[in-house]
């Protein structure tokens, strides 16, 4: 028996959504010695702001009147959306008045813009083609920029011959989520989920070749490259 193609994407994405939920999780012990040591110490804000876009933008997207037939896009941005605010708030709780005032306008900053791109959208663009066009190309955009954290510690990996910040977990579980959801997009063909999931998927056999390549029995430190949940890789999709 054939199995719908649809009924057959559908699993695929709610593998998808359970992967990107363990990986939106993955910072989580940074939180927990924030909360123990009530000070934010040397951590940084910026990959949790830039996440927190990253979701935004693909909620949006995923919307039924910008690209319909996309609630598993919708569920598990959803739930890092909320999981990136929880992470912000602690951040905000701990963080030192210049830090904070920092972390706000940054923030502030995104608000503007979402709200924007919003406007932009349902005032603008009236055929769900010129939506998914222009929320999907910014969607690919800030995605892209996302992988700048993988491509930084693949470099540190070749340069110290170490693999001491790349947790070979971390970089497995990245690759196997870039596969679903790059499949998920190739069955109802959606380009905008296929690019950035098809690049994820590639930096993530990438970083389990160096891995391999400069593995010499020592333990990787879940250090550094926790510091980015990826998109689905990051963002999840």
């Amino acid at each position: 028996m054939v199995m719908n193609p649809d009924a057959v994407r559908n699993v695929v994405g709610i593998i998808g959504n359970l992967i990107s939920f363990g990986l939106f999780l993955s910072p989580l012990p940074t939180f927990v010695t924030i909360v123990k040591k009530k000070d934010v110490e040397e951590f940084v804000p910026d990959p949790y702001l830039a996440t927190f876009l990253n979701c935004a933008l693909w909620v949006f997207y995923g919307l039924p009147f910008i690209h319909p037939n996309s609630i598993l896009v919708v569920t598990i941005n959803g739930t890092g959306l909320l999981i990136e605010i929880a992470y912000l708030a602690i951040y905000f709780a701990y963080a030192p008045k210049p830090k904070r005032c920092r972390m706000l306008g940054v923030l502030t900053v995104e608000l503007v813009f979402l709200a924007a791109v919003a406007a932009g959208v349902l005032l603008g663009a009236h055929t769900y083609d010129k939506r998914s066009l222009i929320v999907g190309t910014l969607c690919v955009f800030f995605g892209t920029l996302m992988y700048a954290a993988p491509l930084t510690i693949m470099k540190q990996v070749i340069a110290t011959k170490s693999v001491e910040y790349m947790p070979f977990t971390l970089s497995l579980v990245s690759f196997i989520n870039g596969i679903c959801w790059t499949i998920y997009a190739l069955i109802r063909f959606d380009i905008f989920i296929t690019i950035p999931n098809g690049m994820g998927t590639l930096l993530g056999a990438a970083q389990l070749i160096l891995y391999f390549c400069y593995y010499d029995g020592s333990t990787a430190k879940n250090k550094g490259a926790l510091e980015l949940p990826k998109d689905g890789d990051s963002s999840a999709v």
